[in-house]
């Protein structure tokens, strides 16, 4: 398989390390898409059983929080396994239980299969930015977290409107079957191009099971940038949740050109995900990122002052914010996994997607304190968010610069 080791790495044949970051970009596709068909599928789900607006938001942010306690909780084992081994088992327990979700016959059945479905995709996320810090060098790691994080934009452009024409279709159910049956797929994918990946077993043999939490969290370089992430996340979702409702409800765009939102955003970062990795490699991780997140202010503010205008205006604003999103987060994500030392990466982005899923839902939370509904139904005071997203931008990039990544040859 022409596979050999490295230090902490393994290194891969050209044609076999661009299948397993595909392979991962499509693990992380359906896990996107089984958190994302939710929302749209309110309507038919509410109807069907019965419940009310509360109850179904339950559904969506359950699947949030089950994932940020799965983070702390593979703290505990996923330094101690083999990767691919781990990766291959989590996978097939998440596509159970999507599938369970399909054949939930009642709403209290389908919240416990949401729960699994989190608890489960969020640890498979945490695996995938793993294996990338254990496989991908340091100087080719902004690329390759570009290509399996274009999974998102494919997820918006694609995925969710599949789902939602098979849900149109055959009904609700057959969203949920559909990625079952893409996850047989991806798993027998992920079976012949993941490598078996153990050098790091050893450090954590014969150890207390908080031993890997203990030793990341006392190394202040990591808690700083388990800082930046949490800080980096919040401020994207004190925004990012209420677009849709800010530009329907205030009349800036129609109920039905509302996927063209999506479709846009999606395709632009589609595109450029693989140009942000590669000049996230040239530039640097650090300058990348920093000045991303001072360039997304600029579309933050302007999305949450957005009045009724011609369409075109409107997408080129939202499309703009997308990008803008997305130009953060590949550099960002590229850099909190240098950060990590590599013989606790793994527990490292465990605690890392954990800090990440309760720093939306808290912002998320923050984001809906701040808007004012007025008696006519339009909602004002969204501009207050792009200022809480702008401070936790300018905390970010503070926390960017004092980060120290493993593996830097002079340049960050």
């Amino acid at each position: 398989m022409a596979v050999y080791a490295q230090g902490m790495h393994v290194q891969l044949k050209p044609q076999r390390e661009l299948l397993l970051l595909l392979t991962l970009a499509g693990i992380q596709f359906t896990h996107i898409v089984d958190f994302m068909i939710m929302m749209p599928l309110g309507p038919q789900l509410t109807a069907l059983f019965g419940i009310s607006l509360a109850e179904f938001g339950l559904l969506v942010s359950a699947y949030t929080v089950a994932a940020g306690m799965s983070g702390l909780f593979a703290t505990t084992f996923v330094d101690r396994f083999d990767r691919r081994r781990l990766l291959l088992l989590l996978y097939v327990m998440f596509a159970l239980s999507t599938v369970a979700c399909a054949l939930a016959p009642s709403y209290s059945l389908l919240l416990m299969a949401r729960i699994a479905s989190g608890f489960f995709g969020g640890v498979l996320s945490t695996m995938s930015q793993t294996i990338i810090g254990d496989v991908i060098p340091f100087d080719r790691r902004g690329r390759a977290t570009g290509i399996v994080m274009t999974s998102f934009s494919v997820a918006t452009v694609a995925g969710v409107p599949a789902g939602l024409f098979f849900a149109n279709l055959w009904g609700w159910h057959y969203a949920f079957i559909g990625i079952g049956c893409l996850c047989l797929l991806m798993g027998v994918l992920a079976y012949f191009s993941v490598p078996s990946l153990k050098t790091h077993i050893a450090h954590g043999q014969d150890k207390h099971l908080l031993h890997a939490m203990a030793q990341v969290l006392r190394e202040p370089n990591q808690r700083m940038a388990l800082m930046l992430s949490g800080t980096m996340m919040f401020a994207a979702f004190t925004i990012v949740p209420y677009i849709t409702l800010y530009i329907q409800t205030n009349e800036v765009m129609a109920l039905q050109d509302i996927p063209w939102l999506y479709f846009c955003g999606g395709l632009v970062t589609l595109f450029t995900g693989r140009w942000v990795g590669g000049v996230t490699d040239r530039l640097g991780k650090r300058k990348t990122f920093q000045r991303a997140l001072l360039f997304s202010m600029v579309p933050m503010f302007i999305v949450t002052l957005l009045v009724p205008m011609p369409l075109p205006w409107v997408l080129l604003v939202t499309t703009t914010m997308f990008f803008a999103m997305n130009a953060r987060m590949i550099p960002g994500m590229a850099l909190l996994t240098s950060a990590a030392d590599p013989k606790f990466r793994g527990t490292f982005m465990s605690l890392n997607g954990a800090v990440q899923s309760f720093a939306m839902g808290v912002a998320a939370w923050v984001g809906g304190l701040l808007l004012h509904r007025e008696p006519s139904g339009h909602v004002t005071q969204y501009w207050m968010c792009a200022v809480v997203a702008s401070a936790a931008s300018l905390l970010a990039y503070q926390l960017a610069g004092k980060v120290v990544l493993h593996g830097q040859a002079n340049h960050g």
